[in-house]
């Protein structure tokens, strides 16, 4: 039933997503700095933003991505070590020697 649920919400955004693609397919004038301007239909311009913003997303996410990675690292050599027993803190050798 899930899965159903799941197909009919994807064919639901799809369908709408093409709806806006074809109501707006007129053409749009961006003006750019030094009297530059770029003509364009509204749809790959929304497109265009979009992909922009997802992107400058992942970018501002990769700090602190890089952070957590560290700091996961960190924390599993603790638990190695932990795991580890120390050659001080035996009093005898290890079997097999």
């Amino acid at each position: 039933m899930m899965r159903i649920l799941s197909w009919v919400l994807r064919v639901f955004v799809f369908f709408a997503l093409f709806a806006f693609a074809l109501n707006n397919q007129q053409d749009v004038e961006i003006h750019w700095f030094f009297g530059r301007n770029w003509h364009a239909p509204m749809v790959i311009v929304v497109l265009i933003v979009f992909a922009l913003g997802c992107a400058f997303g992942v970018l501002a996410m990769v700090p602190a991505w890089w952070r957590q990675m560290r700091e996961a690292q960190r924390e599993a050599q603790k638990i190695l070590q932990q795991d580890r027993p120390s050659a001080v803190n035996t009093p005898y050798p290890p079997d097999g020697l």
